[in-house]
This record gives C-alpha cells, sequence and structure tokens, in this order.
C-alpha cells in the first residue's frame, strides 16, 4: 500500500505563487476591458417630443451654455441638444440644458457626431481614435459599439447613408450598426495582402454620399494631388473599389488648399485655390471644379474671392452650403455648381420654419433657401464672442450656436 502524499513547504509557495498570478491576471485583464473607466447614465425616460416651430423668432435671447469641444458643429439628434467635453457625451434638453443623460470615458474624446436618430462618439486609446460607441438619442442607452486601428486625429461626418472616419494615413466608412463597409489607406495588420490599389499616400480630404466616396491624396511619386473615387460599401470591406483614380493635372492641383468640397451620387466638387501669375501668363482666380462619378472633369467654375481654412460643409436635406470664411453659398443639388451667396456671413446655417437661418454680426438672417433673398433679421447679442466660426443648429424653437468650443441655446 502506497503511502499517502503529503504536502510539502515548497508545493504552498507554488500554489501561492500560481494564486497570486491569476490573480493579477485577472486586474490587469479587468482594468483594461473597455466598460473600465466608464460612466453611463441613462434617461429615466425618452426625451420629450420636441415640435417643430411653425415660424421664425423675432428676437432670440441666450438661455443656457455648455462646453463643447469635440465635435465641429452643433448637434442635435432626435429631442436632444449634444455636447461632448472632457471625455462626456451629454444629451441635454434643448430649452434648459439639463442633462437628460450622459455617456463619459477615461479616454480623450476624438469626435462626436450625429445621425441615424443616434449620437456617435469616439474615443482615443494605445491604437488611435480607435474606439466608438453608439448612443441612442433619446436615452443615453448604448447600442452598440466598434473598435479598430485608426490615426490619431480624426473627422467623423455622416452622409445620411455612411458615417466616415478620416485621417491622414488610413479612412473607414461605417453602416448605421457600425460595421466597417470600406477600410482604405494605411493597413495595420492586413488579413489579405496587396488588396490596397496604392501605399504611403497622405489622405488630405474626402467626402461621401450614398453611393460615391471620394478621396483627395498625395501619393508617392505624385507631383501633385490625386483624386479617387470608390465605392463606400464594396462588396468586401478590405478590397477597395475604384470607380477612377486621377493624379490632377488643373493649376493650382499642388497647392495645399485644395480639398473635396461635395460628393453627389454622380457629381463631385473640388475647391482650387487662385494661382500666382508666371512668366508664360497670368495666374487664374479661385474656382470650384466639379468632376463625374469616375472623376473625370466636366465644369469649371470661378469664384469671386478665395475660400479660407475655415471653410465648412453643411447638408440640409439634399442641399449643400459651403460657408467660405466670409460668405455662405449655395450649391445647386444636381450640378454643384454656385446658385447664390450670402455675403458677410460668420457660420453654417440651419433650416428653421421653411427658412435658412445664417448667422451674422449680431443677428441671425432668415434667408429664402430658392434664391439666398434676406426675408428677415434677428438680433442677436452673443456673448463672449470674440471670432470664428459659428455653427447654427435649430430643434423646435431653440436655435443653437456652437462658437469658441461652447453650444449656446437661444429662444
Amino acid at each position: 500500500m502506497l503511502a499517502p502524499e503529503r504536502r510539502t513547504r515548497a508545493d504552498i509557495f507554488t500554489a501561492v505563487a500560481i494564486a497570486v498570478t491569476v490573480l493579477v491576471a485577472a486586474i490587469v485583464v479587468w482594468a483594461r476591458a473597455d466598460a473600465t473607466g466608464t460612466d453611463s447614465v441613462v434617461a429615466s425616460s425618452p426625451a420629450p417630443t420636441v415640435t417643430a416651430a411653425t415660424q421664425v423668432p423675432t428676437v432670440l435671447h441666450e438661455r443656457w451654455h455648455a462646453a463643447d469641444d469635440s465635435s465641429s458643429r452643433a448637434l442635435i439628434a432626435g429631442n436632444v441638444a449634444v455636447t461632448g467635453a472632457d471625455g462626456t457625451v451629454s444629451g441635454r434638453n434643448p430649452q434648459t440644458g439639463e442633462q437628460l443623460w450622459w455617456y463619459r470615458r477615461d479616454m480623450p474624446l476624438c469626435a462626436v457626431q450625429s445621425q441615424y436618430g443616434s449620437v456617435i462618439a469616439t474615443y482615443r486609446d494605445q491604437r488611435g481614435c480607435s474606439q466608438s460607441v453608439m448612443l441612442d438619442a433619446g436615452t443615453g442607452q448604448r447600442k452598440v459599439a466598434r473598435s479598430s486601428y485608426m490615426d490619431d486625429d480624426i473627422q467623423v461626418t455622416g452622409d445620411g447613408t455612411y458615417l466616415l472616419a478620416l485621417g491622414p494615413e488610413r479612412l473607414e466608412m461605417w453602416r448605421s450598426d457600425l460595421v466597417r463597409t470600406l477600410e482604405y489607406g494605411y493597413v495595420d495588420a492586413p488579413v489579405n495582402p496587396n488588396t490596397q490599389p496604392r501605399s504611403g499616400c497622405t489622405l488630405r480630404s474626402a467626402a461621401s454620399s450614398s453611393s460615391r466616396l471620394a478621396v483627395l491624396e498625395r501619393c508617392p511619386g505624385d507631383t501633385t494631388d490625386r483624386l479617387t473615387v470608390l465605392n463606400p460599401a464594396p462588396k468586401e470591406a478590405t478590397d477597395p473599389e475604384e470607380y477612377g483614380s486621377h493624379v490632377l493635372t488643373a493649376p493650382g492641383a499642388d497647392a495645399p488648399e485644395v480639398r473635396v468640397i461635395a460628393v453627389s451620387d454622380n457629381k463631385i466638387a473640388v475647391y482650387y485655390p487662385p494661382t500666382a501669375p508666371t512668366a508664360t501668363g497670368l495666374g487664374l482666380p479661385a474656382r470650384l471644379a466639379v468632376y463625374d462619378g469616375n472623376g473625370n472633369e466636366l465644369a469649371t467654375h470661378q469664384l469671386a474671392a478665395p475660400w479660407t481654412a475655415d471653410t465648412t460643409v453643411t447638408r440640409i436635406g439634399s442641399a449643400v452650403y459651403v460657408f467660405t470664411g466670409d460668405s455662405l453659398i449655395s450649391l445647386n443639388t444636381s450640378t454643384l455648381q454656385p446658385v447664390w451667396t450670402v455675403p458677410d456671413a460668420l457660420g453654417t446655417p440651419a433650416l428653421m420654419a421653411g427658412r435658412l437661418l445664417v448667422p451674422v454680426a449680431d443677428a441671425l438672417l432668415a434667408v429664402d433657401a430658392g434664391d439666398g433673398a434676406t426675408v428677415g433679421r434677428i438680433p442677436v447679442q452673443r456673448s463672449d464672442y470674440t471670432g470664428g466660426v459659428i455653427s447654427t443648429a435649430v430643434l423646435g424653437p431653440t436655435v443653437f450656436e456652437r462658437r469658441g468650443g461652447v453650444l449656446y441655446a437661444l429662444g
């Protein structure tokens, strides 16, 4: 008969060491988990329904304001106003500013956007702006999330069908459930090698529609920018489908100010800055070039003045409006050529009771969207405003202005 095994002191030390190792590993996993460092407070009930305004107000006063430095425009979603600052995204009562819900992470906020009646927040971790979450606008309830390698700084824009996340080396297109439909540019760990058409390119600007993605990029070996037109949702997200890619040859195509302005189903508008006179000829004024859905140039429209670095594009329904830095220009929805201009604008417009509200000095102009004629002027006293782009939004009877990293509610 064998003698029973007896535990030695070495056995006990080994067991303790294994237990400590397992505990430390569990703590590390917990510390790195997405849920760690997250504070989510949802609304007890959906935000109250807001009724659309039936007329433009004659006077507006500031009612409340809140920090909002993580988005590029005034955001509304569903029945709430949206702000983002210090890692926190908030859904607010549009009339009082009360936080109805909030979502907070101990990571820097890269971008906040609204689309699909939802709020999309993107955070930065060790892989760049890689952590995105979609929140229900009415309650703040987390709907879906995604994680992937991205650049350290990105812009997130929506075209009504897809979301475009653009960085200098890489971009992604996401559908309404944040599933990636396309990756383009630098690939960290490609599953299928050699699927990207080019490598080492810098993505300068991009814009999308439901059927086209236009990318302006500078690639090794190219002396000017290249305009590449892609399918925003190819058969395989990792295998881009090109409709055309052309090195631009127009004068000024090597200037850093060149950028994609707008994309429709079959047209692309690209801004060119003015060119200096040369020994062989006069310089050219600023212009807007229109390309077809394959990247072939169709027309060029001369502009009255150059556009500044503050140029911002706003879509309201199918209409496209460009704030040029000192004026607002409407583009024809089918041809993308300029139609009318409101001079001395301070930012982007919003639609209220059938009129465009355009920010100007000490007021908001009520503008006819058809011809750009001013039909009214609403005085506004802007506190703490020292210049910069004003982004305008409307929710029910409340007008919002985002300026200087702060969202102001006017009523």
